[in-house]
């Protein structure tokens, strides 16, 4: 009996409506019948509460159904579910600062206009709205609807001629000409439904002045429109004049109506949405946008090319949300060439309105909409004018049926708008983002972070909008003419939404280990629906790519059917400190394998107190491999590595970023090496570490900082009998020294590590059995020579020794050449001064 419960209360999350509510009440139901026959006292309290949480939620959803069907107050059917969070003056000065677009003032939207706003003398709105140099050839003045000749006879201007402009005799059939608006005009044909005059029509919540009581649009005498809209926030209002920009010919700057053709307020909510996006230049939109803010229903984009969708999932998720009412369904198409367009009669980089979907016998088909005057159609399988049961029936000009199947393999994106009321409850979080430096941009160090925990487990869905701001305008509309939408979406750049639910509502550092992964998309708004669990902790992200301002402002908004609890996620240490670095000629020296390893960027980390340590290393190159590793070295530069002087790494190279994390560390003074996978990669980065106590971070000084340097004659092995070379070394008093050979510096002028001979480099004193090695490279064995060359640790001279004899060797496995590019440089790195002779060659 409770596997059946389980079974219908996993429906309620996928379903809408009456069909949800069922489900809920028919779980509460079996978990009853569960809990009357249970023995076990335990198990039984325990299906009795879920028994009332089920009932709970059963009286959430009919109070939503309620507020849905009304069919005399508008506010309840377009109302977002109930704001539960108080916002704080910090976020409220955010939504007045998004109030200020292109020069004009967009208020957020307090309460509906008085009646008499709209009357008085003729309003003149002072915004402008910029047209296209294409639109300027034909433009030919702003003319109230009556002033404009199409508009019928203009010696006519009684009441009832006015209020014609508002009235649709017969169907809708809206379409774009000059004005490349085709997203908007999508929209505007997809949801015409819900603007029709009725009882439920919500056009009389947006669009003022309007009839409430029956929904149809009102002329207004003075010419003066307000039109509540959703964007940057929170509904704002939108003022604007009945002034449309007429034409010098039969071209037309707005939308019309075909099958109506005096209709205005159409034309009116395309004015209002250009004012908001800049004017009729438009630089290009998608219709989940432009829905978003037209009506506030939530935007879904789904990518139709994805691996990730179940298309049969899919298509009965939204054909039962469609039938309710409950969701408006526009589609996009991608880059196609000119004969694709021609094949297929589908344009390329261009939105279509959805206006019906049907399913007969199996059959699953959309009869879509190209909101062109003069559009392509589609030209696939049962592209001929016939309705869904495949009886002929005569289709408007641009409309077509077409089979799902055949809009997944042609179409990029499927855009969902969703009926807000199908939820209960939402949040709002708004919040500004400087954007952190390009070296960071791969790490989640400085993300926004939210920490989310829900009461009952049930859909969550989470929404990141970007807030409209000028900038990104200027930025759209400086593309060359040429240049596709999806140029411009590169520019704009990508954002996404992460989802972890490991980190017990912490931040996380990177995106590994994610519950949910949105895709990356160029819309200003992303998605992120999914399945919250009672009591988890979850960390809610968010990421970005390629955005090219310092600074936006977003809004997350979580939406949901039960109590939610969200906050900023905390930090899991108490404190970070930052440094920047990069990798050189002379300091990418590659993983821990090649010869130039220890030529890598160092940094000294003074552990004060025991505890956990987070490192995490971030370049700006996302595609270079990075690495880090904890060395015990005192705070010294790590000259030789060995696997016991290892205290801790990041593991393999990752992509872009590395960390090393690490539950505790003992008090001390450690050396932190960054290296990418090869040598020769050169990048900034940062490096920042997380502590429970402050930590000191300081560079580790290059081989020769603060020392002298002792350059030795240029060294050549020259044929087979001569492999081993040595010098001799003194000093006249005690010195810390180190000894290094490399390649010549002409061969330092290339990226890859050149072809380099294997040697070895020691200081030895005595000879036969008394002969002692003072201090070697590579630990004494073999080592090929790489660009940053090969060199001992640093060992102290002792003059008492030097006066017994000392010498730097060198030996050259086989011999018979010469070292990369004719010879050798050995060099002598002290504190003080050494004296060093001429090389000579041996034979032990």
């Amino acid at each position: 009996m409770e596997a059946k419960a389980r079974e219908r209360e996993a429906q309620i999350s996928l379903c809408f409506g009456q069909e949800a509510l069922d489900h809920a009440i028919s779980a509460a139901e079996l978990y009853m019948k569960a809990a009357n026959t249970a023995r076990d006292p335990s198990e039984k309290a325990r299906l009795k509460q879920k028994v009332n949480s089920l009932v709970s939620l059963a009286e959430r959803l009919k109070k939503a159904a309620k507020a849905g069907d009304s069919v005399r107050n508008v506010e309840k059917r377009l109302k977002l579910p109930r704001s539960v969070r108080q916002l704080p003056t910090k976020e409220q000065n955010i939504l007045l600062r998004g109030s200020k677009l292109h020069g004009n003032i967009f208020p957020p939207w307090e309460h509906d206009p008085d009646p008499n706003d709209f009357a008085g003398e003729a309003f003149v709105d002072q915004a402008r709205f910029p047209l296209s140099d294409k639109q300027l050839e034909v433009f030919a003045g702003w003319k109230r609807p009556l002033e404009i000749e199409s508009f019928g006879n203009t010696d006519v201007q009684d009441e009832r001629e006015e209020q014609s402009l508002m009235e649709a005799g017969e169907d809708h059939d809206l379409v774009q000409d000059i004005t490349t608006d085709c997203s908007v005009v999508a929209s505007l044909c997809a949801s015409i439904k819900h603007f029709r005059p009725g009882p439920l029509s919500i056009l009389p919540a947006l669009m003022f002045p309007v009839d409430s009581e029956t929904g149809q649009a009102k002329v207004s005498t003075s010419g003066r429109y307000v039109f509540r809209m959703y964007f940057n926030g929170c509904f704002r209002k939108v003022v604007i004049d009945d002034r449309l920009p007429s034409s010098s010919n039969t071209r037309t700057l707005y939308v019309v109506d075909r099958q109506n053709p005096r209709l205005i307020w159409p034309a009116l909510m395309e004015k209002a949405y250009l004012k908001v996006r800049g004017g009729y230049d438009f630089p290009g939109s998608n219709s989940g946008t432009d829905l978003w803010v037209l009506t506030g229903w939530i935007p879904q984009q789904l990518f139709l090319q994805s691996e990730d969708i179940d298309f049969n999932q899919t298509w009965s998720r939204v054909k039962k949300a469609y039938d309710y009412g409950d969701v408006v369904v526009t589609l996009g198409t991608g880059r196609l060439s000119e004969v694709e367009e021609e094949t297929l009669g589908l344009a390329g980089e261009h939105d279509y309105a959805v206006l019906d979907i049907s399913e007969q016998s199996g059959i699953r088909r959309l009869l879509v909409k190209n909101p062109w005057c003069d559009g392509l159609v589609w030209k696939g399988a049962g592209s001929l004018s016939t309705d869904a049961d495949d009886h002929p029936t005569k289709l408007k000009p641009g409309s077509f049926w077409i089979d799902f199947d055949d809009v997944v393999h042609n179409f990029e994106s499927l855009y969902l708008n969703w009926n807000p009321s199908l939820f209960t409850d939402r949040q709002d979080h708004h919040f500004v983002w400087e954007l952190p430096t390009p070296s960071m941009s791969d790490s989640f160090a400085h993300n926004p972070q939210y920490s989310l925990t829900a009461t009952a487990s049930g859909s969550v869905w989470i929404l990141l909008s970007r807030h409209f701001q000028d900038d990104e305008l200027a930025i759209a509309k400086s593309r060359p003419t040429a240049s596709h939408l999806a140029d411009v979406s590169n520019r704009l750049g990508f954002m996404s939404v992460y989802i972890f639910d490991h980190a017990e509502g912490k931040r996380v550092p990177l995106g590994d280990k994610s519950l949910y992964r949105g895709p990356f998309v160029d819309s200003p708004q992303t998605l992120a629906p999914f399945e919250a669990k009672k009591g988890v902790r979850y960390t809610i992200a968010v990421a970005q790519h390629g955005l090219p301002l310092p600074k936006y402002s977003f809004t997350l908004t979580f939406f949901s059917r039960g109590a939610l609890g969200i906050g900023q996620a905390p930090d899991s240490l108490a404190h970070y400190t930052e440094a920047q670095g990069s990798w050189t000629r002379r300091t990418a020296g590659g993983n821990a394998a090649s010869p130039s390893y220890l030529s890598n960027p160092q940094y000294a980390i003074a552990v004060t107190r025991p505890g956990p340590l987070s490192i995490l290393l971030s370049t700006a190159h996302e595609e270079l491999p990075v690495h880090i590793d904890l060395v015990w070295a005192k705070g010294q530069r790590v000259t030789a590595l060995a696997n016991r002087d290892l205290a801790g790494s990041s593991g393999d190279y990752r992509r872009g970023s590395a960390l090393l994390h690490m539950p505790h560390v003992d008090v001390g003074t450690y050396t932190v090496v960054c290296s990418t996978f090869e040598p020769g990669q050169l990048a900034e980065f940062t490096l920042r570490v997380g502590s429970m106590q402050p930590v000191t971070m300081v560079p580790v000084l290059g081989d020769a900082a603060g020392k002298l340097r002792t350059a030795l004659a240029p060294l050549v092995f020259r044929g087979a009998d001569d492999s081993k070379q040595r010098a001799p070394i003194t000093t006249s008093r005690i010195t810390r020294v180190s000894i290094l050979v490399t390649p010549p510096d002409s061969m330092y002028s290339g990226i890859a590590t050149p072809k380099s001979t294997t040697l070895r480099l020691r200081l030895e004193t005595g000879r036969g059995p008394n002969k002692q090695i003072i201090a070697a490279t590579g630990e004494g064995d073999f080592k090929e020579l790489g660009t940053a060359g090969l060199r001992t640790p640093e060992f102290d001279l002792d003059p008492n020794i030097t006066r017994r004899g000392v010498w730097i060797v060198v030996e050259q496995i086989g011999g018979g050449g010469q070292g990369p590019g004719g010879s050798l440089k050995v060099e002598v790195l002290s504190e003080g001064t050494v004296n060093v002779g001429s090389w000579e060659t041996i034979d032990d």
